[in-house]
């Protein structure tokens, strides 16, 4: 269960003729994928809703402290796709260091993530897409059922493109980039014309107590120490950062196109890195033109927006900008989801852990199969269900595969000091120490219930392991000479 699969064997595996995918990608490429991710409708309502409600004006002040834990994990990544530059990330980073069992694991949990990510996203992008028609939400009422036709659409759209080829979806996602960075600039000056430095005093607000989540809603942390939450002050500053944290999730999937990337030593780190500090400098200057705008006062109650801001100035034209700027948004972080759900499930069928069939790669250099299963899969879960507090298993999701990362840094560094890194995190172990520890605070402020389902669905993946995928491994078949099945992977 604990058998590693070498670096050199994982880089021998990418020239596999009927599994190769195409490098067409470049740094400038990576960078437009980590921007396109990260920055989607939630710098729209996040914002607004974490100055109003949790750390009035010191929002920015949590966007940077968010960001340097974010940045501590994204170095580890840096590091691991510039050593490793095969296609699954996390899952990849795993198999190396911890072990195959380890590997599956953190396979099948990001499986969980990046399926509901981009289902949960293309509900959001179909709700922005009535606002932008100005009609009701695009949803067809069949008797009792709900069919959301709206995110169908844009997965399916999504799925096609990502078929044709990654190349293509780059450009696409460049120009949906353009479109939503170009709403935030005219935020941006429009915003500053209303700015007030008084709304910014007090820049930290005296604390005062919140409403405390009850039963399974409450937050492990919560639970465990039997503390009340407070809004404000410097424990609100502090949960802020816990909350918009999650605005810089997806920057890891840059690291799932380090095996199509031309020169991914260098290329990865300045992908993963670079699009991490544009967004940073958007986030915190958004937070501080609308907490200047108007009193922080004015934004609590938990349904502000950033278009909040403008209707009290009268500025309604704003407010549709704004959708037309989530809408591209929205494009991106769906297309971006989508692709790194089926490079780490391309990765597992290669390593024989799912069906082998499913890492086939057509004319185009794109796994086909899984491109479409995928998009199958998300349409029917987008389409029908109604996710609710579902949303949060994206977070722990991510966070597991933080930790994770950021502990194998560590290892690898003393299993195989050898290996040429294109980037190499500094100050090991403290660094990677670090960042393992700020994501284990974040996954203690996440609720009970999120808990639960997420040992749930570890169980059903531990039982597929058992079942399916530990006796069909390529890596186990060629550690014993007596399979039958043996020759059928003998170039493994």
């Amino acid at each position: 269960m604990f058998r590693t699969k070498s670096v050199e064997q994982s880089i021998r595996d990418t020239d596999e003729p009927d599994s190769k995918l195409r490098k067409d990608l470049t740094a400038r490429d990576l960078t437009i994928f980590g921007v396109a991710v990260v920055i989607g409708a939630g710098i729209f309502t996040l914002t607004a809703r974490t100055a109003g409600s949790v750390a009035g004006p010191a929002v920015s002040l949590a966007f940077v402290f968010a960001a340097i834990a974010c940045g501590l994990t994204a170095l580890c990544y840096a590091e691991f796709a510039s050593t490793v530059p095969v296609a699954g990330s996390a899952y990849t980073f795993a198999y190396a260091t911890f072990g195959e069992v380890i590997a599956w694991i953190i396979g099948w949990d990001l499986i969980l993530e990046f399926a509901l990510a981009v289902s949960v996203v293309a509900k959001g992008w179909s709700q922005y897409l009535g606002e932008v028609l100005g009609s009701r939400p695009p949803i067809l009422e069949l008797g009792s059922i709900h069919f959301d036709w709206g995110a169908v659409l844009i997965i399916a759209v999504v799925g096609t493109l990502l078929a044709t080829g990654t190349k293509l979806s780059s450009r696409v996602s460049a120009i949906a980039v353009a479109i939503k960075l170009a709403v935030i600039a005219l935020v941006l000056v429009v915003g500053a014309t209303y700015f007030k430095a008084s709304n910014l005093t007090p820049y930290i607000p005296p604390a005062q107590p919140s409403e405390k989540a009850e039963g399974v809603r409450q937050s492990l942390f919560a639970f465990l120490t039997g503390s009340g939450g407070t809004s404000y002050g410097w424990y609100g500053l502090l949960a802020a950062a816990s909350l918009v944290f999650f605005a810089f999730i997806g920057f890891d999937v840059v690291a799932t196109t380090a095996e199509e990337t031309r020169n991914p030593q260098r290329d990865v780190p300045r992908g993963i890195l670079g699009s991490l500090a544009i967004v940073t400098v958007l986030y915190v200057a958004v937070s501080l033109i609308l907490t200047g705008m108007v009193p922080y006062t004015e934004l609590a109650g938990g349904n502000a927006t950033l278009a909040t801001a403008f209707a009290i100035h009268g500025d309604m034209w704003v407010k549709n900008i704004i959708s037309i700027g989530a809408l591209a948004g929205l494009s991106t972080v769906v297309m971006v989801m989508y692709l790194g759900q089926t490079r780490v499930l391309f990765a597992m069928s290669r390593d024989g852990l799912l069906p082998r069939g499913l890492a086939h790669t057509g004319a185009k250099g794109t796994p086909v199969r899984l491109t479409v299963i995928v998009g199958v899969v998300c349409a029917l879960l987008a389409g029908f269900v109604d996710f609710g507090t579902l949303e949060e298993m994206v977070n722990i999701g991510t966070l597991v595969a933080f930790v994770l990362v950021s502990i194998g840094v560590i290892i690898l560094r003393r299993t195989r000091p050898d290996l040429k890194r294109g980037f190499r995190v500094p100050l090991v172990p403290l660094i990677p120490i670090l960042a393992a520890l700020s994501c284990l605070w974040l996954m203690l402020n996440l609720s009970i219930e999120t808990w639960l389902r997420f040992v749930i669905w570890m169980a059903i993946g531990t039982v597929i392991y058992f079942a399916y995928s530990r006796r069909h491994s390529v890596l186990g078949k060629a550690a014993a000479p007596s399979d039958p099945d043996l020759m059928s992977h003998s170039r493994t």
